[in-house]
């Protein structure tokens, strides 16, 4: 690793930074200016893996319910090929690049050896699904979720409530847990338990370095500790140590210098050895200041496959159901607050792969249009309620404010007239609710939503944009970037490089926001309310306990499809899925 840094560059001189966008399909690069934040020139690669959510690539084994997994050397990929793409559709000279920022989707997990190879990567274990990356929508660790959950509460872990009260599936110490009892020598085999978000630094820099936003809002690590060894081993002796082992390391600011780049990086990317990279962190915080949404009270959605909601607040409070508060999660001298819903694009796209008829897609290509596109136009005018549906917006799970990933879809009201369009925008909607029971809560706990902005390729569809100002009753602001991520990774390039004091400062410099694009119609503000009132019921009846027929039903398919899940694995035996 190279131990020279790059000045940041003279006043007067242009300079500029690589954002770096891991999301859940592809990854993204974006060449941005540090003077004023335009974006000049980007590129994108596809993993060439995919999510494998039903079979291993790498043997054509089948994968359990409720698996997601993903192939590190793909996250590589993308520095190798869409960053210089983006320097060459910027048309920069590359010397003037003085750092480096990247964000990823989270909670998703690498198992690693003490050097950072993964150990899908050693030849023994790679038909061994454990091995792999656990995407963050990986969810066959709700039982082990459960119990954290159960036993936290028993023991009334103060920690527990800075959650909402729920440890998530989707977190480092469930997903652990399970790696744990499903294949016991490939946790032993592994050093280290690290964070997709922190792992790609390490590729970059040679250091490892913990991020503060994952590390408080994914790994438990509350007031500088970790779960104790106590609860741990309550859960399973050989559990103890996870925290100690597996999961502490060094903590870096958000914003602060991870290291610098390495040649072997700088070779990859064409970029020059030396320069800052910025401390990891997760594609939702990094969208705030890339927003000019860094003020208590500013809520930022970032509206993609999933959506998940992040906003300051200058003090502590519990919030039912919420991801986490951390101090300085999102800013330092703030608490951040997370908040999501594990589905919404995902839901608008398996609506279309699956349950949209031929004829539509037909119609769609001859008018032009995407099939999205098609049926917001043919529904578009409709009244609110026309349909007669509502729906529940649970195909992946609830993230908030009911932190359960048994849960699943509904669509209520269908009949023998009732058309696709239709059952598309009952699921546009339930999306929108489901933001609103979010913010709602909030308000309800004391962490007031004064403003709601948007960010993410869904702000793109202007009628899901309205629907969503008129089903929350407030204006709706937009981010001025197609590539908010990336944008603020960009932004916390330019803080660690030294360019700005502050990720205050640079995302003032830098951010870009349209103020006030959707306002609320009142009419149909005052008829989502009666939906609303119906989406809510159905929210506490199934949700809530009244009814756990999604969760019988899901047992029943784990039971039909891969009874006992993965098989726990002795040492020296092959993990075949069930």
């Amino acid at each position: 690793m190279s131990t020279t840094e790059q000045p940041p560059a003279q006043a007067g001189d242009e300079s500029y930074v690589i954002g770096i966008d891991y999301g859940t399909l592809s990854g993204r690069a974006v060449v941005v200016r540090v003077s004023d934040g335009v974006e000049l020139g980007s590129a994108v690669l596809d993993y060439p893996h995919a999510v494998m959510d039903t079979v291993l690539a790498a043997t054509g084994a089948v994968l359990p319910p409720e698996w997601a997994l993903q192939v590190p050397a793909d996250y590589v990929a993308v520095l190798k090929s869409a960053v210089p793409a983006a320097i060459a559709a910027a048309g920069i000279d590359p010397a003037l690049v003085i750092g480096v920022g990247t964000d990823f989707t989270a909670c998703t997990m690498v198992p690693v050896l003490a050097d950072g190879t993964p150990l899908n990567e050693l030849p023994e274990y790679a038909d061994r699904p454990h091995a792999y990356v656990k995407l963050w929508k990986h969810h066959a660790a709700q039982r082990q979720a459960d119990r954290i959950n159960e036993l936290a509460a028993s023991r009334g872990e103060s920690w527990l409530p800075r959650y909402g009260g729920l440890i998530s599936s989707e977190w480092e110490f469930a997903k652990g847990l399970q790696l744990l009892e499903e294949d016991p020598e490939l946790y032993n085999r592994m050093d280290h338990w690290v964070e997709a978000a922190d792992w790609i630094v390490w590729q970059l820099t040679g250091n490892y370095v913990r991020n503060a936003c994952t590390a408080g809002y994914k790994g438990i690590l509350q007031d500088g500790a970790y779960p104790s060894e106590e609860f741990l081993a309550a859960l399973n002796p050989a559990f103890a140590q996870f925290a100690n082992e597996k999961v502490a390391h060094e903590i870096g600011r958000l914003g602060a210098s991870a290291g610098t780049l390495s040649m072997e990086a700088a070779a990859w990317t064409g970029l020059p050895e030396g320069i800052a990279v910025a401390v990891g962190n997760v594609d939702a915080h990094v969208t705030a200041p890339a927003a000019q949404a860094v003020e208590p009270g500013q809520m930022v959605a970032i509206m993609g496959t999933s959506t998940c909601q992040v906003m300051n607040s200058d003090h502590l409070a519990e919030v039912p159901g919420m991801c986490g508060v951390v101090d300085g999660g999102i800013v330092s001298g703030l608490y951040g607050y997370e908040a999501g819903q594990s589905g919404v694009g995902d839901i608008f796209a398996w609506y279309v792969a699956n349950q949209v008829p031929p004829r539509c897609h037909e119609a769609a290509k001859d008018a032009g249009l995407s099939v999205h596109q098609y049926l917001t136009e043919l529904v578009r005018d409709q009244p609110v309620g026309g349909h007669g549906l509502v729906a529940l917006d649970w195909h992946s799970g609830n993230r908030s404010v009911l932190v359960d990933h048994q849960l699943s879809g509904l669509v209520l009201g269908a009949t023998l007239t009732t058309r696709p369009e239709e059952i598309y925008r009952a699921l546009l909607e339930a999306t929108a609710f489901g933001a609103r029971t979010i913010v709602e809560t909030f308000n309800a706990s004391g962490v007031p939503v004064t403003e709601f902005i948007v960010a993410g390729g869904l702000l793109r569809n202007s009628f899901l944009m309205q629907t969503y100002s008129d089903i929350l009753r407030m204006p709706i602001s937009t981010i001025a970037s197609d590539q908010g991520p990336a944008l603020g990774s960009a932004i916390h390039a330019a803080v660690a490089a030294g360019a700005y004091a502050d990720v205050r400062a640079a995302g003032k410099a830098m951010g870009k926001l349209n103020r006030n694009v959707y306002t609320p119609n009142e009419e149909s503000a005052t008829a989502y309310d009666t939906l609303f009132a119906e989406y809510s019921l159905l929210h506490d009846y199934f949700g809530r306990g009244a009814n756990d027929v999604m969760h019988r039903l899901k047992a029943l398919r784990r039971d039909a499809l891969a009874p006992g899940a993965l098989a726990p694995v002795a040492a020296g035996a092959e993990a075949v899925p069930a």
